[in-house]
């Protein structure tokens, strides 16, 4: 599957533990990734100061849905199934 085109749940809804370029502290989950532009693409993709926990996700149908508003539902719940 190919990501969503401007989509950006993968850098809004989860939490992110490990330090990413301008957040050291990682992200809270539902915070926009300070990464992510103004399409919602990722400034840093393919970039070694990458987190690893980005580089290794992978859109899925049973993440991301069909949708930015499906992906951002399915990867919130997520996240408060595993707090």
């Amino acid at each position: 599957m190919q990501c969503i085109p401007g989509c950006g749940a993968c850098c809004i809804a989860p939490s992110i533990t490990t330090p990413i370029p301008g957040m050291p502290h990682g992200k809270a989950a539902g915070e926009r990734c300070v990464q992510l532009d103004e399409n919602n693409l990722c400034k840093i993709f393919n970039q070694p100061e990458r987190p690893k926990v980005c580089s290794a996700f992978t859109a899925d149908p049973a993440i991301c849905g069909d949708s930015k508003e499906s992906a951002l539902y399915i990867i919130s719940s997520l996240e408060s199934q595993t707090q």
